[in-house]
């Protein structure tokens, strides 16, 4: 089930160069878990029963960042970045990620057909995180029937459009692109 999305933050933070040169991967997952044991600042998101919440963080080196409220059920649905690697860690509760584990292409298609053994989950409880590559296909659940999860996402380029995708058995459909305007 797809949940809506109610944001409770200022519009997007502009990103800033990274004094060293961009960020990362590493760099992300480890902002990522920082971020995700600072009790302080997770516990000042706030939840809402029927929709996913965040607010908008400034990351490392131009990166943008988000905390996010997942409550029971919710789901991403199957999505990429756009292009942008990233990073996520666990906060609070227990996320699922169902990932496919192939490089698509990233134009040109609006149907795929997908190899019988590309499919990838993990579970990620307090403290887990994960860093993906600019082409990661995935969703991100919370499965759990009655408690809320926290998550912070961390994304360089700043995302410039995520592409949302519908799935049955091994065919991956484009069904949607979402440009930044449209989150907050």
């Amino acid at each position: 089930m797809f949940f809506p999305v109610r944001a409770f933050a200022p519009p997007r933070p502009a990103p800033t160069a990274a004094p060293g040169g961009p960020p990362t991967a590493a760099d992300l997952l480890a902002f990522a878990r920082r971020t995700a044991a600072d009790r302080q600042l997770t516990d000042a998101l706030p939840l809402d029963p029927e929709g996913r919440t965040w607010i908008c963080l400034n990351g490392p080196g131009g990166s943008e960042a988000w905390l996010i409220g997942w409550p029971p059920g919710s789901t991403t649905g199957w999505h990429d970045h756009g292009g942008s690697y990233g990073a996520f860690a666990t906060a609070e509760g227990r996320l699922t990620e169902q990932s496919v584990a192939a490089q698509l292409p990233t134009g040109g298609w609006t149907t795929l057909e997908l190899a019988d053994d590309v499919d990838r989950e993990r579970t990620l409880t307090p403290g887990d995180g994960r860093a993906f590559g600019p082409h990661h296909v995935h969703q991100v659940l919370n499965a759990s029937p009655d408690r809320h999860a926290v998550s912070v996402h961390v994304y360089y380029p700043p995302l410039p459009m995520m592409r949302r995708y519908g799935r049955t058995g091994r065919t991956l459909r484009l069904e949607r692109v979402e440009r930044p305007q449209e989150w907050v």
